[in-house]
């Protein structure tokens, strides 16, 4: 351990106190002395300290009360107990209350120092892992976009190259992909950050209540108009405005939008005065575009003016390796919010979240994760709080392909039904090779050799 670690001694045994301050320097280490909680309390408030040896028999404030205030400023804090052998049970209630561990008088030397050791290390991993926490934060994090999977860091990169540019985006992806949250880190990395965003729920509302929506009213427009009314362009005036399931707008206000983007100018509901549109426009769909052109119920014209800059947000059986990431962070965002201590989720239970295949994709995990922490009554989120079509899921994904008939010999149709398990197993496990083997339950370097033999590369997985 460095030299710099500081040992904070709580004891008001003068003897006690040049004892376990001379095994502390002995070991190189830093020791500070305070002979009541409040001493204590102070140092803690004013110096880097990282272990407590505390008695619990101090005078004026107890050594239980200065435990409980130490771990409210600083939950991460480590304490060992120190206690009469008459005063074990107290010890041990301080340890379900956060104390790292306890020493009974009489206590030998290297039984102080052991615990110690040990005290100084958990304090070392608990900063490790918070770095960790931290570091996964920054670099697999886009605003509140959060993943380390090829296709997240893909979106990743292009959310930073599109977000500073005038152009406008189509984000695409199925439901509950995430493409709100795509459309707001774009906003917030563009140069129009300091400027509104404004959504559009293009979907639910009615044609008219749509079109007085986005470009407002004047008084006497139409019946119920009883003054002029600001439309979501003029609201989003040097900011950005986002067109959620844009694919549903009708042919006439399509119209109008396209003019919108083509001359930078719009008119108010029954008005007369032209005025400038400078809102950058964000659209997104979970529809084929392509094909509503086709059938007529899409424009040509605004789907390409529409769709400069196209970012394709994959769904959560693509990307399963974000799922432990993902579920960690909803499990700390709703253990807090429901004030729950939910710190861990079992082995099983994030296997089976893995091996899910979420039609309804990250909001269906949000979903399951809330409902958990909301149901549970421990600190461990396990197989019993997920609901039944997680834990007994009848995924489409688990069916074997159907077997090759269009004329190949038995040794192609073999490899060719080979090829299509192993792909389907690769594209279930997010790419992962290990765990693709194990779902088709041979060893790793079998399925190694196997893709080798079959020409199977992970460009050609299309993940």
């Amino acid at each position: 351990m460095p030299a710099t670690m500081n040992i904070l001694i709580v004891d008001d045994e003068e003897v006690l106190q040049d004892v376990l301050a001379s095994l502390v320097r002995r070991e190189g280490w830093n020791p500070l002395a305070a002979r009541t909680g409040e001493a204590a309390l102070q140092i803690l408030e004013h110096d880097e300290v990282d272990l407590v040896l505390l008695d619990l028999m101090l005078p004026g404030m107890s050594g239980m009360e200065v435990m409980k205030q130490i771990h409210q400023r600083n939950p991460d804090q480590v304490v060992v107990i120190i206690t009469a052998f008459s005063s074990i049970e107290g010890a041990i209630d301080a340890m379900r209350q956060g104390a790292f561990h306890y020493i009974p008088k009489p206590f030998k030397n290297e039984e102080v120092l052991l615990t110690i050791h040990k005290g100084l290390e958990q304090r070392r991993l608990a900063r490790e892992n918070k770095s960790l926490r931290e570091q996964l934060r920054q670099r697999y994090a886009f605003g509140n976009i959060i993943g380390k999977s090829k296709p997240m860091l893909k979106v990743f990169e292009l959310i930073r190259l599109a977000a500073p540019s005038k152009s406008n985006i189509l984000l695409l992806g199925e439901s509950g992909t995430g493409k709100e949250l795509a459309a707001k880190a774009l906003h917030h990395h563009s140069r129009r950050a300091d400027g509104a965003f404004v959504t559009v729920n293009s979907g639910s509302m009615p044609h008219d209540l749509l079109e007085s929506n986005l470009f407002g009213h004047v008084k006497g427009a139409f019946t119920g108009a009883i003054a002029n009314k600001k439309g979501l362009f003029e609201l989003a005036s040097a900011g950005s405005i986002f067109f959620d399931e844009i694919g549903n707008i009708p042919a006439d206000t399509q119209a109008k939008l396209l003019r919108v983007i083509q001359e930078k100018e719009f008119m108010r509901l029954g008005g007369v005065e032209v005025l400038t549109a400078d809102a950058r426009i964000i659209a997104a769909t979970n529809a084929d575009l392509d094909k509503l052109v086709d059938d007529g119920t899409f424009r040509e014209d605004l789907y390409y003016r529409l769709n400069v800059i196209t970012i394709q947000l994959p769904p959560l059986r693509k990307r399963t390796e974000d799922i432990p990431l993902l579920a960690r962070r909803f499990l700390e965002v709703y253990s807090s919010e429901n004030e729950k201590d939910l710190s861990e989720i079992s082995p099983r239970a994030m296997e089976l979240l893995m091996d899910y295949h979420w039609p309804g994709n990250v909001r269906e995990l949000e979903n399951v994760i809330e409902r958990a922490t909301v149901l549970s009554t421990s600190d461990l989120l396990d197989v019993d709080l997920l609901p039944p079509t997680v834990r007994e899921p009848k995924s489409v994904d688990s069916a074997p392909p159907a077997l090759p008939t269009n004329g190949l010999s038995f040794k192609e149709a073999v490899a060719a039904y080979e090829r299509q398990l192993i792909t389907n197993a690769l594209k279930r496990a997010g790419g992962v090779q290990k765990r693709a083997a194990e779902k088709l339950k041979v060893k790793p370097t079998t399925l190694h050799e196997m893709m080798k033999r079959l020409k199977i590369t992970a460009e050609s997985l299309e993940l």
